[in-house]
């Protein structure tokens, strides 16, 4: 028996002397922190723990062995974080997760892992369990993998402290409720929320606390529970070139549940998607600018919505562009997703995009809905080149779907990315000064005080370089030649999608993956994506529904029917216990 634990942690001399041998000491250009955070953490290390949690180790024998990858994004520098302490992170709560014992946990798997809300809550009405168990039983399965170095993805990086007393209030019937309620969330780590730091994976934003983003707000007053944070690629993606996604210098590099080193994770939401696989929590929320959320949905075997831009608020998030971006829920399956789409929604007067949607329909159904006599565009291009989704496009038509082959347009995104570099270069000082509390803490306040804070410790801070910060710096595009350019490329998106459906009267385009996220994104259409089938190798594969602006439901009846009709969806073998 371990003896219980009174917020002890290491000594700074341990500390130092373990971090010596994996050469992952703190250097003396260290980001400056606030007095009142060194003293504090100072004092939490002052305490010697007789037995820790989780013990770093020298991750250069798993980085040699990926150097010979056939894919070069594959390729680490590095995979464990060298700044992320998780005895930090797993030690306050590890008290009572130590007493949800392996009885307990396995008497409750049958009506948790990989069930659904609506059944779960069924369960809890029934007394079969409780919220609090509900929120043990994820932690248990957290604290059981991410505190192993041969099973940890290094996707939880912060947890709520006061999750498990936040469920104890809650009560035992959640009926005339929200479907939400009670159900333990986690956020991708550019999402603000209180009680834990906002990094978006970055050492600058290292101690970046935040109030909760407004979609937050939205979930806490349903009732929901947030159960932590989860890592990302840095910057939401666009920090570096080429660089692998899931990585940040703050969490490390995450891994696929389903091929750790072996599988991307798809990036940036990469945290979210593999949280979500694993039965880490009910959910997952993500944020998309440009495949975000569509790239790590299909890469983990999730259901992912990308939706209009504009349905749910910014505000509180750490921006690439307000033009583009949007956060999104990423799920286990439909009937959730629309869940917490619908949980998060609400009118934001601080985001200018903000649409109010006030209509009383469901995005969300225990039916069954048909694919009998929908209409689909296929790109023929991705029915030569894909055997998986030409299968599941001769299972659609086997239910009655009527599937219409075309070839889509050529169409050029010249300024794309000057989209991102002169947003970001606008959004982000905003962000700092609306958002941050404590200035003292946070000390950069635009992206070239990011890039120099970065260049004085690059190996540590940048170790894929920052490439696309400094394209932002060396991007000059006008505020006027800026507006042609969203005009034109949202002209263009919508014309690459309205032409096949206004022509053939089609219900969604099918993509797959996050292949037409580009071009969606510059649309500001929404995208569903959902687990259709794995590769010979195990590597997942989804099939991707693009809708017309706020066709959010149309697209979760049209995918709900598409899983009930597969169901392919497994959970990582690795991860099934």
């Amino acid at each position: 028996m371990r003896k219980k634990t009174i917020q002890i942690y290491w000594s700074l001399s341990v500390l130092f002397l373990v971090f010596q041998s994996c050469q992952f000491f703190e250097r003396e250009n260290e980001p400056k922190r606030s007095s009142s955070v060194t003293i504090e953490k100072e004092k939490i290390r002052e305490v010697v723990k007789e037995e820790q949690l989780w013990k770093p180790y020298n991750d250069s024998l798993e980085v040699a062995a990926n150097m010979d990858h056939a894919v070069e994004r594959l390729r680490y520098k590095f995979i464990q974080s060298k700044v992320l302490d998780k005895n930090e992170v797993f030690l306050p709560l590890h008290d009572e997760v130590s007493k949800f014992n392996v009885t307990i946990y396995e008497s409750l798997k049958p009506f948790i892992l990989e069930q659904d809300i609506p059944s779960i809550q069924k369960h809890i009405t029934d007394g079969k369990l409780t919220y609090e168990q509900l929120v043990l039983f994820y932690l248990h399965r957290i604290y059981k993998y991410e505190l192993n170095n041969d099973t940890t993805l290094n996707t939880v990086i912060a947890l709520n402290p006061n999750v498990l007393e936040e469920a104890r209030k809650l009560h035992s019937d959640s009926r005339g409720q929200h479907p939400i309620y009670g159900m333990p969330i986690l956020l991708k780590d550019n999402i603000g929320a209180q009680n834990m730091k906002t990094t978006a994976g970055a050492i600058a934003l290292m101690e970046n606390q935040t109030d909760d983003a407004f979609i937050v707000e939205r979930l806490k007053e349903k009732g929901a529970l947030i159960l932590g944070k989860v890592n990302l690629s840095e910057w939401a993606n666009y920090i570096c070139d080429g660089c692998p996604n899931g990585q940040s210098a703050i969490g490390g590099q995450t891994l696929n549940p389903y091929g750790r080193r072996v599988f991307d994770t798809g990036g940036s939401s990469a945290g979210s998607g593999t949280s979500v696989a694993a039965n880490y929590a009910i959910a997952a929320v993500g944020t998309e600018t440009s495949g975000s959320i569509l790239s790590p949905s299909g890469q983990n075997s999730v259901v992912g919505m990308k939706p209009t831009i504009g349905l749910l608020s910014r505000t509180g998030i750490v921006p690439i562009s307000s033009t583009l971006d949007t956060p999104g829920p990423m799920t286990k399956n439909v009937i959730d997703n629309g869940i917490l789409l619908d949980a998060m929604r609400g009118f934001d007067n601080e985001d200018e995009k903000s649409v109010q949607a006030d209509w009383d329909e469901k995005w969300y159904t225990a039916e069954s809905p048909s694919l009998k006599g929908k209409r689909f565009g296929a790109f023929k291009n991705y029915i030569e080149s894909d055997s998986i989704y030409r299968t599941a496009l001769e299972k659609m038509k086997a239910a009655g779907a009527i599937i219409i082959e075309f070839e889509p347009p050529e169409v050029e995104f010249n300024g794309f990315l000057s989209i991102l570099n002169i947003d970001m270069k606008n959004d982000l000082p905003n962000y700092i000064a609306t958002q941050v509390k404590d200035t003292n803490a946070v000390k950069v306040k635009n992206v070239e005080d990011v890039v120099q804070f970065n260049l004085e410790d690059s190996l540590i801070r940048i170790p894929y370089g920052q490439g696309r910060f400094e394209g932002i710096l060396a991007d000059s595009t006008s505020a006027e030649t800026l507006k042609q350019i969203k005009q034109k490329l949202r002209t263009i998106g919508r014309e690459y999608f309205n032409d096949p459906m206004n022509q053939h009267q089609l219900d969604a385009v099918l993509s797959i993956n996050n292949y037409d996220a580009g071009v969606a994104a510059a649309a500001e259409y929404p995208a569903l994506t959902i687990p259709m089938g794995y590769k010979k190798s195990g590597e997942p594969i989804s099939l991707t529904f693009i809708g017309k602006q706020f066709q959010e439901s149309k697209l979760y009846s049209l995918g709900a029917a598409f899983e009930n009709l597969t169901k392919v969806r497994k959970i990582p073998v690795d991860y099934a216990n």
